[in-house]
């Protein structure tokens, strides 16, 4: 996600601490750097110069802290004064019943972002139940259904009613529920009639939540369509969808935190699981390159990753076993998108499309060899020779050295778990 965006940060930094000394003038081209970068990804002008200024003036005032670089301060400064930018971090309050209605323009991805929701808090324990208003979109009700029952969530609608007498039956339905989203339609031949339907529907339920669905690929419009939605209802917060492979990103997000409107839920990617709530300094952090370990413990926790205390045991001790290393990368995909889990690691190296790609080639060729060996072979490595080798090579359809670099791989890893149980890491680093 903001590939360019987080091309364009690295370069500026790097570009500052490749001169020669750092004064007014290295300085002022710091600046000039993030402007372009930050102009490229679609934020706001106004926006860009006020952060800028900021940025170069802590830079200028800011006394000097014995044994850290001004790399690492521009840094700091660039990361607080972006995390500003953005509107800080948000969590949606919730409440021991909750009712959210969700509202944005056709193409939004309003849909999709309330199944999405859904799920988010199914796994947080919650009882929810959906509700779709939209009958202007022809398919509407069928495309909620078919993603709640993918999740197991009831979804309500009475054909031919009108949309403020369906959301009121809903509510009574899932009165049982803590958790009541409405989906509401975005397809209006006017705006003004849409508006006034949101405003039908907000004074008839009385949500505990509004929720303006916005498009990232839209930029900085995203600014209009919030006012014009706030001028007609209580906004309570926006959530941005679409933000994978858009060079908008930066322009939505910083359009939305403008409105005044928190940003609470961010969305990219087509999975259900592909969805956040909004930090603005993990969000920044990944841009940087600093990382985004709560958020990757977030993803494990939304993905319902476990591991069974045994199996925790073994791998510290070094008994892990061939086995147990197939059902970690099988576990690992629920993760997404490799690039995605990397980029939450603090410190960890940038990793070109190829690398990744070679990564995920490798992984599948382990899996394959895994899976050809027989159960003793995955209890005990050390008894795989060369014949056996060549069989599993054959099982699977890779070749021998694939099969020779994964015992490699696996017997370097149970080195590595040996020596930091000597070590006594701290809990959750071990």
């Amino acid at each position: 996600m903001f590939d360019d965006l987080k091309k364009g940060l690295k370069e500026a930094l790097d570009r500052l601490m490749n001169r020669g000394s750092i004064d007014e003038e290295a300085l002022r081209e710091f600046s000039l750097d993030v402007q372009r970068t930050l102009l490229k990804g679609d934020v706001n002008v106004r926006l860009v110069l006020e952060l800028t200024k900021n940025v170069q003036e802590r830079l200028t005032r800011e006394d000097r802290v014995p044994g850290v670089s001004v790399k690492e301060l521009a840094v700091r400064a660039l990361y607080e004064e972006m995390s500003k930018l953005l509107g800080g971090d948000n969590v949606l309050p919730i409440q021991p019943k909750n009712l959210i209605l969700m509202m944005g323009i056709q193409g939004s991805g309003k849909t999709t972002l309330a199944a999405k929701l859904a799920r988010y808090y199914t796994v947080k324990g919650m009882n929810v139940g959906l509700i779709t208003t939209d009958v202007y979109r022809p398919g509407a009700y069928e495309q909620l259904k078919s993603l709640g029952d993918r999740i197991k969530v009831e979804v309500y609608y009475r054909e031919g009613a009108k949309p403020v007498d369906i959301a009121k039956e809903g509510i009574a339905r899932f009165s049982g529920k803590n958790m009541v989203i409405i989906d509401t339609a975005g397809r209006h031949k006017e705006e003004r009639s849409l508006l006034q339907e949101m405003t039908s529907l907000e004074s008839a339920i009385s949500p505990t939540f509004t929720l303006l669905v916005v498009d990232g690929t839209s930029g900085q419009q995203i600014f209009n369509q919030a006012k014009a939605f706030s001028e007609a209802v209580k906004v309570g917060g926006i959530a941005i969808t679409k933000l994978d492979g858009t060079a908008k990103g930066g322009g939505a997000l910083a359009a939305a935190a403008a409105t005044g409107a928190k940003v609470y839920f961010i969305s990219e990617g087509e999975r259900l699981e592909d969805i956040e709530e909004f930090s603005a300094t993990r969000f920044v952090g990944r841009l940087l390159g600093i990382g985004d370990l709560k958020g990757l413990m977030e993803r494990v926790r939304q993905a319902e990753i476990t591991m069974k205390e045994d199996e925790v045991r073994k791998a510290l001790s070094g008994r892990m076993d061939l086995q147990s290393f197939l059902d970690q990368m099988e576990q690992m995909n629920k993760l997404g998108p490799l690039e995605k889990v990397l980029e939450m690691l603090p410190g960890a190296p940038k990793v070109n499309e190829e690398d990744i790609q070679k990564a995920k080639v490798q992984m599948e060729k382990w899996k394959a060899a895994i899976r050809s060996m027989t159960p003793e072979e995955r209890r005990d490595p050390k008894i795989i020779n060369a014949s056996r080798i060549r069989r599993i090579a054959r099982g699977s359809g890779i070749t021998e050295k694939d099969v020779r670099a994964l015992l490699d791989a696996f017997g370097k890893g149970k080195s590595f778990m040996k020596m930091a149980k000597r070590m006594r890491l701290p809990p959750g680093l071990g």
